[in-house]
């Protein structure tokens, strides 16, 4: 309550001031006898180095659209894993939201399926031995010329099919990560988090399971997806730029870009979905974050604009300082027809190449007007 009453005696304080350093310089007989009852009011040059003047400006008005929406992994940069055969889960190696690297192991499974893959392995590996045998016999023959070229060449054909047999079942284990012991090993393809985990420990997967059980996603680059309602979709174009707020970093805006803009309407809702991309370098949004993304669009026509902060709202009216001189200072009302962030435009009130005063003028408004 102390610092209350402190700061609206600092306010006041200035106010009085204000008023004070206006009546003292209009009452001096520096402009000569008379000028004074003229000159109500002068602006001393400690007020005039504390405010700030704009000039007004005709330009095309601008709007704003807020939309909402959600954040969301780039699906570009995201793979879900699939386990390819059925069987037992024995071990799961990560959770939720832990980051993973290439081929890191996320899980095994023990499988019979993988169980008769490895049984065909090692009767192509006997096949390949008995086949490099029966040449090597072959050779012999035929170096003694006990059996014919064509013979011989029967037995390459041999020995080349079981190697062709063997090198496909091995690609099998390599590609899907079998090994010696039934197991099947899942991986991660890529670097990033995982998103989504539907797998435990002393789980049983069966062999027409189609869901996928990890997700991991790489999230230096993410996705805001807003729905547009269908008044709005005018206003809406490819590579507008676009500042996305959450609710976890209410005061740090991220910018990014419109990325595609899916052309159907929801039924159920209304609106179009626009994709924007967004950068997330220090990787603080996270997927399913609520997402609002401000949008500011160019209307077709021109009005004269000035600095938000220029506006004094008094009794339902809105207000600008006009500045010519120190000693020419007029209370305009004005209309607004659009705010827009730091920026308003005016239907009436000002002309384009006047100046206005955008800080500090509230002292010299209740000056003016008291």
């Amino acid at each position: 309550m102390k610092n209350l009453f402190t700061r609206l005696g600092k306010i006041s304080a200035i106010r009085h001031f204000c008023v004070i350093a206006f009546t003292a310089l209009a009452c001096t007989d520096q402009d000569g006898p008379g000028e004074a009852d003229q000159k109500k009011f002068v602006l001393s040059e400690k007020m005039l180095s504390a405010i700030e003047l704009d000039t007004v400006v005709v330009s095309r008005v601008q709007g704003m659209l807020n939309l909402n929406g959600k954040i969301m992994a780039d699906e570009n940069r995201l793979v879900e894993i699939f386990p390819i055969v059925g069987g037992n889960v024995i071990s799961v190696n990560v959770e939720l939201g832990d980051y993973v690297e290439k081929n890191q192991t996320l899980g095994i499974i023990r499988s019979s399926e993988v169980a008769e893959y490895d049984r065909q392995l090692k009767e192509a590996q006997l096949d390949v031995a008995a086949a490099d045998k029966n040449l090597a016999v072959k050779k012999d023959l035929f170096a003694s010329k006990l059996i014919s070229e064509r013979e011989l060449a029967e037995a390459h054909k041999e020995l080349e099919k079981a190697e062709a047999a063997l090198t496909k079942i091995q690609e099998t284990f390599a590609i899907y990560n079998f090994n010696e012991h039934s197991e099947y090993i899942l991986k991660s393809p890529i670097n990033g988090f995982v998103i989504s985990k539907r797998i435990n420990r002393d789980m049983t997967l069966p062999s027409s399971h189609d869901e996928s059980v990890f997700t991991v996603a790489e999230l230096s680059e993410v996705w805001a997806v807003a729905h547009v309602y269908e008044t709005d979709i005018s206003k809406i174009r490819p590579g507008m730029e676009i500042t996305v707020s959450t609710l976890s970093y209410p005061g740090e805006p991220i910018f990014g870009k419109i990325d595609k803009i899916f052309n159907v309407l929801d039924p159920a809702t209304k609106t179009m979905t626009i994709r924007i991309k967004v950068p997330n370098t220090d990787l603080k949004l996270k997927p399913e974050m609520i997402a609002t993304a401000r949008v500011v669009f160019s209307e077709s026509r021109e009005l004269p604009s000035v600095p938000a902060s220029a506006i004094i709202f008094d009794h339902s009216r809105e207000f600008v300082m006009i500045f010519k001189d120190r000693f020419n200072i007029e209370t305009r009302e004005v209309e607004v027809y659009k705010t827009t962030g730091e920026r308003a435009w005016l239907s009436s009130g000002v002309e384009h190449g006047e100046l206005v005063i955008s800080r500090n003028q509230l002292f010299i408004y209740d000056a003016l007007n008291d």
